[in-house]
């Protein structure tokens, strides 16, 4: 069974350059994000198997643990997405997926008005899919994430 998240009307559009809000809590993510040493660190089995577990169980081309950091998507792990290892942050849905404690998923990302003009949407991977739930290392901040998309197919 999937958890279908209802996201607020007050999120901005996924307008390129615009992105989503920043949590109340950014300066205290931040730190602790940076305190978990993950970011542009080698390759892990623990997320590696994490990553393709993700992918096998919703059957999705696309699955990945990242982490946002100031202005970008870093990929802890990822399936899928050959060659590419982050993504600017203001085009991440993962950016919005931190906004919440909570699954987040998107049935269609071309008719979600947060998503309709990203790139990542309109151009490769052609994403439409899209379910992420943030991870949370320490009761108080959401640091990596975990998600599944799919192309359009």
């Amino acid at each position: 069974p999937a958890i279908t998240v209802t996201l607020p009307a007050a999120d901005p559009p996924g307008v390129p350059g615009v992105g989503a809000r920043r949590p109340p809590d950014e300066d205290q993510r931040l730190a602790r994000l940076r305190a978990l040493k993950l970011l542009n660190s080698p390759p892990e089995p623990i997320f590696d198997a994490c990553t393709r577990l993700a992918a096998l169980v919703c059957d999705a081309p696309i699955a990945m643990v990242s982490v946002i950091d100031e202005h970008r998507q870093w990929f802890k792990s990822q399936v899928g997405l050959t060659g590419l290892q982050q993504t600017a942050r203001d085009v991440a849905f993962c950016a919005h997926t931190i906004l919440g404690d909570a699954v987040m998923e998107v049935p269609d990302a071309l008719a979600d008005t947060r998503f309709a003009g990203n790139p990542l949407v309109l151009g490769d991977p052609h994403i439409r899919f899209y379910a992420g739930t943030p991870l949370q290392p320490a009761p108080a901040h959401r640091a990596p994430r975990r998600s599944a998309q799919q192309p359009a197919g």
